[in-house]
């Protein structure tokens, strides 16, 4: 048998050679991830204690911010240890449940996004039966499956990288334990859980965009039909932003995880994850909340 070191300890090289820009850049991700914690707690607080913002596009908005401050809270502080110390240690066991829950929030965000394209779909293609289809009783289903699946589905992804061997190397070229990084350092066989991690990535990541796809180009359809210019912007102001960072978050979700190559740079990879692990949970609360004149309007009432 070889001799082998067991790994108990991790250390993420994150970004190097920063020099005299690693105060600015410190202090950058510090006010976006103040910013990302106070736009998401302002939205969940919002919508649980106001009367006017109940309906269910608002109640899963809720879900979204929950799911965005999550992912923020688990990853910008690691991210901001790494950029001070040029590296940080975790140890194993906090480098595999970190990974979990960074998977379990991003799966869980494109189950909304996805009940929310349906939500968007309903409203314009269907008006008349909205109120009846999209129940209080449906919305809190939605959420609970989205919630179960998030969690089950990663889970089911986690137990073969986490019952790895791990030995004599322990360092990865990233800000936060990703899951194809942390693969490399394994010393036992990884091929059954890159497998399953890629057909679980596209059976969540594809097929999710394509039915957030198919939903838009019903509501493009729907859109068309409308006779008064007014009518139809405003119908397309509701959909454009949630298009926009969409594209976004699958376009660099599927570059990420679903097609990984042996030759993708990892710098490259390394400046995609922060698209979604820092930039998305900053930007989502703006573009699908805050510019809400619903939310506006309850803000100003509580004040």
């Amino acid at each position: 048998m070889q001799n082998h070191s067991l790994v108990t300890e991790i250390f993420l090289v994150g970004f190097q050679h920063l020099h005299n820009f690693k105060i600015l850049i410190i202090s950058l991700i510090l006010l976006i991830h103040i910013l990302t914690i106070s736009e998401n707690v302002l939205v969940i607080a919002l919508v649980t204690v106001s009367r006017g913002l109940q309906s269910p596009m608002f109640f899963f908005l809720r879900q979204l911010s929950i799911s965005d401050l999550l992912e923020s809270v688990v990853i910008v502080p690691t991210l901001l240890r790494t950029v001070m110390n040029e590296g940080a240690k975790i140890p194993l066991i906090g480098c595999i449940v970190q990974l979990y829950l960074f998977c379990a929030t991003e799966t869980l965000q494109s189950f909304l996004l996805t009940v929310m394209s349906y939500d968007r779909y309903l409203a314009i293609c269907n008006p008349l039966h909205y109120s009846s289809i999209m129940n209080p009783k449906l919305s809190l289903k939605l959420i609970v499956m989205s919630w179960l699946l998030a969690l089950s589905l990663t889970l089911v992804a986690q137990i073969p990288a986490a019952t790895q061997e791990f030995c004599n190397q322990n360092t990865i070229n990233h800000f936060f334990c990703d899951f194809f990084p942390l693969l490399e350092l394994s010393c036992s066989d990884t091929s059954l859980a890159q497998i399953l991690a890629v057909s679980l990535s596209f059976l969540v990541t594809v097929l999710a965009f394509l039915l957030i796809v198919g939903s838009y180009i019903c509501i493009a359809h729907e859109i068309l039909k409308i006779v008064s210019s007014i009518g139809r912007q405003k119908a397309f102001s509701t959909c454009s932003s949630h298009l926009a960072v969409v594209s976004i978050f699958y376009g660099t979700l599927i570059v990420t995880y679903v097609v990984p190559t042996r030759n993708q740079s990892q710098t490259i990879s390394k400046h995609l994850s922060l698209l979604y692990t820092v930039g998305t949970p900053f930007i989502n609360p703006m573009i699908y909340s805050l510019k809400s004149e619903d939310m506006k309007n309850a803000l100003k009432n509580i004040i």
